[in-house]
């Protein structure tokens, strides 16, 4: 039987393990002065960035873009979710980090020394999924056991979805989206927040199973949309202090190829996800990804994600989202 837990998302012996398999072929320090080896860190399996920062590394334009910085290589370092990256990040075993805005709002708000570089990426969309016919909204799951990776983006709008709607006797259980199939299928869960991004678009996967959407965040919550972190610790840029605005331009730079040759983008993002392909093509959304690094959008979206959290208590501490934001002109430490 698949067992639920109602934990934090990782347990600390294990969280050691992935932390401890952080090398580099550096001295494996966040204030080292010679980058070498530049270590990425990223939300999901196989240790391969996605993304059109992946697609870049993949037509190796990449590394030739760091290499002004001193990089030889880039290793980059999977994480089952974004508390788990945090603490990689902040023990100085990962350089940068490219993962969702709710752990990183968390990290901040719980006095982590980082800074955002960028929004990589705008308007995530998430879902949620039931098997009984008689659930058809949210409202439907007062009382109800309800699937969600903790810490994530789509546990940010889960939450925030619910609370709009009035719902709080859901039982919320933190659960991986790749280990979610057989809880739904068995009826140890009632429904299931699940991402609906690639390469990992398991809403879309799971409805094209015959499961059924309850909600989702494009039809019902569109101001809930996620957005993604790229991030480094204080630390790492006050050593490294070209990397900042370099990270900037690769990222926009990669948003824009993918925008300005989107055919083959989308065929890279097929080639990168172990799901159907007609799933994968019907996720790829070319306004996900801004040439801005501090679109207009991403900023509104992610002050409203702040606001939630800190409503919910979940940061700690509230701060000013514009002094996080790493611009080359600053030196103020955020």
């Amino acid at each position: 039987m698949f067992k639920l837990k109602r934990v934090l998302p990782a347990a600390l012996a294990a969280l050691a393990l992935v932390v401890s398999a952080c090398s580099s072929g550096d001295d494996g320090s966040a204030t080292r002065t010679k980058i070498e080896t530049l270590r990425i860190g990223v939300i999901g399996s196989g240790n391969v960035l996605t993304g059109p920062l992946g697609f870049a590394h993949q037509r190796g334009a990449l590394l030739p873009a760091l290499a002004p910085l001193g990089a030889e290589k880039i290793e980059v370092f999977s994480f089952p979710n974004g508390p788990d990256l945090n603490q990689a990040l902040v023990g100085g075993r990962l350089d940068v980090a490219t993962y969702g805005d709710t752990p990183a709002l968390v990290a901040k708000g719980s006095g982590l020394q980082t800074r955002l570089l960028a929004i990589a990426a705008v308007g995530y969309n998430a879902g949620v999924v039931a098997k009984n016919p008689a659930i058809r909204t949210l409202k439907d799951l007062a009382g109800k056991k309800v699937g969600v990776q903790s810490g994530s983006y789509i546990d940010r709008y889960l939450q925030g979805a619910l609370k709009a709607e009035g719902v709080e006797a859901a039982q919320l259980i933190h659960l991986l989206s790749t280990d979610a199939e057989a809880p739904l299928t068995s009826g140890e869960i009632d429904a299931v927040a699940l991402p609906d991004t690639n390469p990992n678009s398991y809403l879309r996967a799971f409805l094209a199973k015959g499961f059924h959407q309850v909600d989702s965040i494009r039809d019902n919550h569109p101001t809930l949309a996620g957005t993604s972190s790229s991030v480094s610790s204080q630390p790492f840029l006050d050593t490294n202090p070209d990397f900042g605005g370099t990270w900037q331009k690769v990222l926009s730079e990669a948003n824009k190829y993918a925008q300005d040759h989107w055919d083959e983008y989308v065929n890279y993002e097929v080639a990168q996800s172990k799901l159907p392909e007609a799933v994968v093509r019907a996720a790829a959304q070319r306004d996900y990804f801004p040439e801005d690094v501090f679109s207009e959008r991403g900023i509104t979206l992610l002050t409203g994600t702040k606001q939630f959290l800190v409503e919910q208590k979940k940061i700690r501490e509230d701060f000013d989202l514009q002094q996080w934001f790493y611009r080359p002109e600053q030196t103020k430490k955020g």
